[in-house]
């Protein structure tokens, strides 16, 4: 196995033509079936600069990039997570409300504080299944988006979740504060979301991307933002960042997307104001549906605070 977070990039060998993603991966860098799936899963392996799933099929020539995992074997180290609280725990599944700047796993670049770290500083075993630097992780928020992670326990858990998150199957609902009023105030967007063309360290609505749908409501409105509730269809990376982006609604402080900074200042918002309020699945024991609900952190609390207090 190459080094942790290793950056590897080449053409595809003709020998590769028309096989799985997953299945060249295996074959080209010494990879199980599994770990290389896991890989395209996570949106870390790019066919002439696209994300691409474990299904999709070479082709032989084209430039294939991938980020590799830490060798197997070495799971993070635990480290305590300050703000990182349990709402749930049982023998398959542990839900965690995740604080910002807290990422779900180490990844290549990232050298702060984790969800699996901080899970192992407190004791917890987790499912050994997926790649050594994620075990149990099914999902993941980014370091700055705040609220609801469920992390697999058991190996059956992690077979079951998996599958429904691949399936749809799982209430995934946020709430987000975005500039101006989205019109019509209900809705759904259907978009294509890949790597940017130009930037690969964003994504943007790209025609021939993954599918990628999201439905929205506004919940309240003030003059110069709408708090929407979400609910998406897909999980891609930075799915409601990107989409409500490509409407002209940014999140307010997603200076990534085109959030106006002088806002996101009066309000006293640092990051992007999106939560994962809503986290509701099958419990992968017996398949009784279970739900779990977030409030608000200080800051996004306090941003509503003011545009209500202007309002």
């Amino acid at each position: 196995m190459s080094s942790p977070g290793l950056h590897r990039a080449l053409p595809v060998p003709d020998g590769l033509e028309g096989q799985r993603v997953d299945q060249g991966l295996a074959r080209l860098f010494g990879l199980s079936r599994a770990a290389a799936a896991d890989l395209a899963d996570a949106e870390r392996v790019w066919v002439d600069g696209r994300v691409r799933g474990k299904g999709d099929r070479l082709t032989g020539g084209s430039w294939l990039e991938v980020e590799l995992p830490p060798p197997p074997g070495e799971p993070p180290a635990p480290e305590p997570v300050p703000g990182l609280t349990v709402v749930h725990d049982d023998d398959d599944v542990v839900v965690v409300d995740k604080p910002v700047g807290v990422a779900a796993h180490p990844s290549p670049g990232w050298e702060g504080p984790t969800v699996v770290g901080g899970l192992a500083a407190a004791g917890y075993r987790v499912s050994t299944s997926g790649a050594p630097e994620r075990q149990g992780v099914v999902h993941r928020l980014d370091a700055a988006t705040t609220g609801l992670m469920v992390v697999a326990k058991s190996e059956r858990a992690y077979t079951v979740l998996k599958a429904a998150f691949k399936e749809r199957t799982v209430d995934k609902g946020y709430h987000a504060l975005v500039q101006g009023h989205p019109d019509p105030s209900r809705g759904t967007i259907d978009a294509p979301i890949d790597r940017h063309p130009r930037h690969d360290w964003r994504f943007a609505v790209v025609s021939g991307g993954r599918p990628s749908v999201t439905h929205y409501e506004v919940i309240e409105a003030f003059p110069a933002a709408s708090l929407v509730d979400v609910h998406l269809e897909t999980g891609r990376t930075h799915q409601i960042r990107v989409h409500f982006s490509a409407l002209r609604h940014p999140c307010v402080g997603d200076t990534t997307y085109g959030a106006d900074p002088a806002l996101a200042a009066r309000l006293g918002v640092s990051r992007q104001w999106l939560h994962a309020v809503r986290l509701g699945f099958a419990h992968p024991a017996d398949g009784h549906w279970v739900e779990f609900t977030s409030g608000y952190p200080d800051d996004l609390a306090g941003a509503l605070a003011i545009l209500r207090a202007e309002s």
